[in-house]
Protein backbone atom coordinates (compact mmCIF):
# COMPACT_ATOMS: atom_id res chain seq x y z
CA UNK A 1 0.00 0.00 0.00
CA UNK A 2 1.14 3.44 -1.14
CA UNK A 3 0.51 6.70 0.91
CA UNK A 4 0.92 9.95 0.17
CA UNK A 5 0.98 13.09 2.45
CA UNK A 6 1.36 16.49 2.53
CA UNK A 7 1.91 18.68 5.44
CA UNK A 8 1.79 22.43 5.28
CA UNK A 9 1.69 25.86 7.10
CA UNK A 10 4.10 28.55 7.99
CA UNK A 11 7.85 28.45 8.89
CA UNK A 12 8.56 27.78 12.65
CA UNK A 13 5.51 25.73 13.22
CA UNK A 14 7.83 22.38 12.62
CA UNK A 15 6.15 21.39 9.21
CA UNK A 16 9.31 19.93 7.74
CA UNK A 17 10.12 18.26 11.12
CA UNK A 18 6.99 16.35 11.46
CA UNK A 19 7.14 15.50 7.50
CA UNK A 20 11.02 14.00 8.31
CA UNK A 21 9.38 11.99 11.42
CA UNK A 22 7.00 10.27 9.49
CA UNK A 23 9.86 9.18 6.52
CA UNK A 24 12.36 8.38 9.98
CA UNK A 25 9.65 6.16 11.06
CA UNK A 26 8.65 4.92 7.86
CA UNK A 27 12.20 3.78 7.08
CA UNK A 28 12.92 1.97 10.78
CA UNK A 29 9.38 0.01 10.20
CA UNK A 30 10.92 -1.16 6.89
CA UNK A 31 8.52 0.81 4.25
CA UNK A 32 10.23 2.46 1.32
CA UNK A 33 9.66 6.59 1.56
CA UNK A 34 10.39 9.91 -0.22
CA UNK A 35 10.55 13.30 2.28
CA UNK A 36 10.69 16.38 0.10
CA UNK A 37 10.34 19.73 1.39
CA UNK A 38 9.53 23.01 0.21
CA UNK A 39 9.90 26.60 2.36
CA UNK A 40 9.84 30.08 1.32
CA UNK A 41 13.02 32.18 2.11
CA UNK A 42 12.61 33.22 5.34
CA UNK A 43 13.09 31.69 8.22
CA UNK A 44 9.88 31.56 10.28
CA UNK A 45 6.39 32.85 8.92
CA UNK A 46 6.93 32.36 5.32
CA UNK A 47 5.41 29.13 4.35
CA UNK A 48 6.65 25.89 4.45
CA UNK A 49 5.47 22.11 3.07
CA UNK A 50 6.73 18.73 2.74
CA UNK A 51 5.21 16.03 0.77
CA UNK A 52 5.93 12.27 2.19
CA UNK A 53 5.37 8.56 0.74
CA UNK A 54 5.13 5.97 2.75
CA UNK A 55 4.81 2.66 0.72
CA UNK A 56 5.29 -1.30 1.15
CA UNK A 57 6.78 -1.27 -2.22
CA UNK A 58 9.10 0.81 -4.71
CA UNK A 59 8.10 4.59 -5.00
CA UNK A 60 8.01 5.07 -8.53
CA UNK A 61 7.57 8.70 -8.47
CA UNK A 62 7.89 11.67 -5.46
CA UNK A 63 5.75 14.05 -6.75
CA UNK A 64 1.98 13.96 -5.13
CA UNK A 65 -0.86 16.45 -7.14
CA UNK A 66 -3.63 14.63 -5.41
CA UNK A 67 -2.22 13.26 -1.74
CA UNK A 68 -4.29 11.06 0.12
CA UNK A 69 -3.91 12.79 3.37
CA UNK A 70 -3.44 16.58 3.39
CA UNK A 71 -2.13 18.32 7.40
CA UNK A 72 -2.71 21.61 7.45
CA UNK A 73 -1.08 23.86 10.10
CA UNK A 74 -2.49 27.42 8.68
CA UNK A 75 -5.30 28.80 7.03
CA UNK A 76 -3.29 29.36 3.43
CA UNK A 77 -2.47 25.75 3.82
CA UNK A 78 -6.13 24.57 4.24
CA UNK A 79 -7.06 26.85 1.22
CA UNK A 80 -4.05 25.42 -1.07
CA UNK A 81 -4.51 21.69 0.00
CA UNK A 82 -8.28 20.96 0.97
CA UNK A 83 -9.54 21.04 -2.85
CA UNK A 84 -7.07 18.35 -4.12
CA UNK A 85 -7.20 16.00 -1.44
CA UNK A 86 -7.97 12.99 -3.00
CA UNK A 87 -11.66 11.45 -3.07
CA UNK A 88 -12.03 9.10 0.16
CA UNK A 89 -8.65 10.67 1.64
CA UNK A 90 -8.52 12.71 4.91
CA UNK A 91 -8.10 16.27 5.83
CA UNK A 92 -6.86 17.10 9.09
CA UNK A 93 -7.15 21.01 9.94
CA UNK A 94 -5.72 22.85 13.08
CA UNK A 95 -8.97 24.05 14.34
CA UNK A 96 -6.54 27.01 16.74
CA UNK A 97 -5.85 28.69 13.41
CA UNK A 98 -8.13 27.81 10.85
CA UNK A 99 -12.15 28.25 11.43
CA UNK A 100 -12.99 27.64 8.01
CA UNK A 101 -15.73 23.79 7.05
CA UNK A 102 -15.27 21.78 4.41
CA UNK A 103 -17.69 21.23 2.25
CA UNK A 104 -16.53 18.34 1.00
CA UNK A 105 -18.42 14.96 1.62
CA UNK A 106 -16.35 12.63 -0.24
CA UNK A 107 -13.11 12.95 2.65
CA UNK A 108 -13.27 12.69 6.04
CA UNK A 109 -12.08 15.84 7.60
CA UNK A 110 -10.34 16.24 11.76
CA UNK A 111 -10.65 19.23 13.02
CA UNK A 112 -8.29 19.39 16.03
CA UNK A 113 -6.83 22.47 18.20
CA UNK A 114 -3.42 21.79 17.67
CA UNK A 115 -1.91 24.79 19.37
CA UNK A 116 -4.21 24.83 22.13
CA UNK A 117 -3.23 21.36 23.25
CA UNK A 118 0.25 21.83 22.46
CA UNK A 119 -0.55 24.53 24.92
CA UNK A 120 -1.28 22.27 27.14
CA UNK A 121 2.37 21.48 27.98
CA UNK A 122 3.75 24.69 28.36
CA UNK A 123 4.32 25.58 24.29
CA UNK A 124 2.46 25.78 21.05
CA UNK A 125 6.14 24.63 19.30
CA UNK A 126 4.59 20.86 19.79
CA UNK A 127 1.70 21.82 17.54
CA UNK A 128 3.37 19.48 14.81
CA UNK A 129 2.80 16.58 17.04
CA UNK A 130 -0.75 16.82 18.32
CA UNK A 131 -0.95 17.36 14.13
CA UNK A 132 1.02 13.77 13.66
CA UNK A 133 -0.98 12.11 16.08
CA UNK A 134 -4.47 12.62 14.99
CA UNK A 135 -3.98 11.75 11.42
CA UNK A 136 -2.18 8.58 12.60
CA UNK A 137 -5.32 8.11 14.77
CA UNK A 138 -7.57 8.56 11.55
CA UNK A 139 -5.19 6.92 9.26
CA UNK A 140 -3.08 4.54 10.45
CA UNK A 141 -0.55 4.61 8.46
CA UNK A 142 2.13 4.35 11.04
CA UNK A 143 1.88 2.73 14.45
CA UNK A 144 1.62 5.65 17.59
CA UNK A 145 4.94 3.60 18.67
CA UNK A 146 7.04 3.49 15.64
CA UNK A 147 6.52 7.30 15.40
CA UNK A 148 7.07 7.32 19.28
CA UNK A 149 10.47 5.67 18.46
CA UNK A 150 11.51 7.45 16.06
CA UNK A 151 11.15 10.75 17.84
CA UNK A 152 13.73 9.27 20.37
CA UNK A 153 15.78 8.21 17.49
CA UNK A 154 15.81 11.43 15.53
CA UNK A 155 15.13 14.63 17.84
CA UNK A 156 18.09 16.85 17.53
CA UNK A 157 20.14 16.75 20.29
CA UNK A 158 19.18 20.28 21.56
CA UNK A 159 15.85 19.25 21.94
CA UNK A 160 16.39 15.68 23.73
CA UNK A 161 15.44 17.18 27.41
CA UNK A 162 11.82 17.50 24.95
CA UNK A 163 11.55 14.19 24.10
CA UNK A 164 8.57 13.26 27.23
CA UNK A 165 6.68 16.22 26.28
CA UNK A 166 6.97 15.49 22.82
CA UNK A 167 5.64 11.95 23.27
CA UNK A 168 2.67 13.29 25.32
CA UNK A 169 1.80 15.47 22.78
CA UNK A 170 1.49 13.22 20.53
CA UNK A 171 -0.74 10.56 22.63
CA UNK A 172 -3.07 13.30 23.29
CA UNK A 173 -3.32 14.19 19.32
CA UNK A 174 -4.03 10.84 18.82
CA UNK A 175 -6.63 10.81 21.36
CA UNK A 176 -8.08 14.22 21.14
CA UNK A 177 -8.96 12.62 16.78
CA UNK A 178 -11.73 10.48 18.27
CA UNK A 179 -14.46 12.80 20.15
CA UNK A 180 -14.51 10.60 23.99
CA UNK A 181 -17.59 8.39 24.28
CA UNK A 182 -19.38 9.51 27.85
Amino acid sequence: METSIIIAGFGGQGVLFAGQLLAYAGMDAGQHVTWIPSYGPEMRGGTANCTVILSDDPIGAPLVTRPDVAIVFNKPSYDKYEPIVKSGGLLVVNRSIVSDESDRTDIEVVYIAANAIAEEFGTTKMLNMVMIGAMLRKKPVLALAEVGNALEEHLPESKAHLIGANLKVLQRGYDAAVPLVT
